[in-house]
């Protein structure tokens, strides 16, 4: 294992350059191997795990999804205000702001990032819980790309780019995921369902994010500091992939269902729509059924 971890450290740093110093002997940041087999592990899991649980009764994991997405929310939180007040005290420049200006707001911001990181990989627990719930309909591609990319991305992002320009996605990310584990936590407990109603603006926060950092991320195109261009080339093109994704599960979510539930109302349709029937058709077909029984 040593001797793989030298040679693939030996490739990336002809390939990237030199790291980051400040990151040296940090968890996980050493070597690129564990978070890599972490990635394949969680891959192989969404392929068997449907599998094994096929014939098994799905685990309610009401509990513990409380307490995890309560984490998760109060972790985002936490790295969301950090990333905030280590922003404003290194003086940071929206436009373009390199990785090495910032003073001792720099190792804040690279402290916090870290955190960041780190969280995509307890994000995996999210699949998981689909998995041992058996709502395999939530494992979309979306959802997997999105869950095993973020993890390698930010290995590479925490060992050549730790501050600077890296940190506006990560802070957009850590408010949305404030609003979206809280949903997650308080849709766990059925008492607390009819009164949740912000699911759908997660998704436009999503896009949202999406668009604002391309455009911060463009800033530093146009505007060019020291920060290395190729991270912001990168990173433009994968913020467009989310958006060609996230606009497809949106179209997919709630305009085709606002276009079927609008659909069965025209039609008399007997399908349930928030708890309720169609009377008048339920009727109508009893009717039908008696008169074929007097035939």
């Amino acid at each position: 294992m040593e001797l793989l971890d030298k040679t693939i450290n030996s490739y990336l740093d002809v390939w990237l350059g030199p790291r980051d110093p400040r990151v040296k002997g940090w968890l996980l940041l050493e070597n690129y191997t564990p978070t890599f087999i972490f990635s394949v592990l969680y891959l192989l899991i969404v392929w068997l795990g449907p599998k094994y649980m096929r014939n098994k009764q799905p685990f309610s994991c009401r509990g513990v999804l409380v307490v995890y997405n309560l984490g998760l929310t109060l972790l985002s939180l936490y790295m969301f205000y950090e990333l905030l007040t280590g922003v404003w005290e290194g003086g940071y420049n929206f436009f373009c702001q390199d990785t090495h200006s910032g003073g001792e707001a720099d190792m804040k911001i690279i402290r916090v990032l870290w955190w960041y990181y780190f969280s995509k990989l307890i994000e995996f627990m999210d699949t998981f819980f689909f998995i041992l719930r058996k709502n395999n309909h939530q494992i979309t591609v979306l959802h997997v790309y999105h869950h095993a990319t973020m993890l390698n991305i930010w290995w590479f992002v925490m060992n050549w780019v730790p501050c600077g320009h890296s940190y506006f996605g990560a802070t957009l990310n850590s408010f949305i995921h404030v609003l979206m584990y809280s949903y997650y936590g308080l849709s766990a407990v059925p008492a607390m369902r009819p009164y949740l109603w912000w699911k759908k603006y997660i998704t436009q926060g999503q896009l949202t994010q999406f668009v604002l950092t391309i455009f911060q991320t463009s800033c530093g195109v146009v505007w060019p500091c020291a920060f290395p261009q190729g991270w912001l080339y990168f990173q433009i093109s994968y913020m467009i992939s989310l958006i060609i994704l996230f606009t497809n599960f949106y179209i997919q979510t709630y305009n085709k269902k606002a276009s079927s539930r609008r659909k069965e109302y025209q039609n008399g349709s007997t399908a349930t729509v928030n708890g309720y029937t169609n009377s008048f058709s339920s009727l109508e077909n009893n009717v039908k059924q008696r008169k074929q029984r007097k035939d």
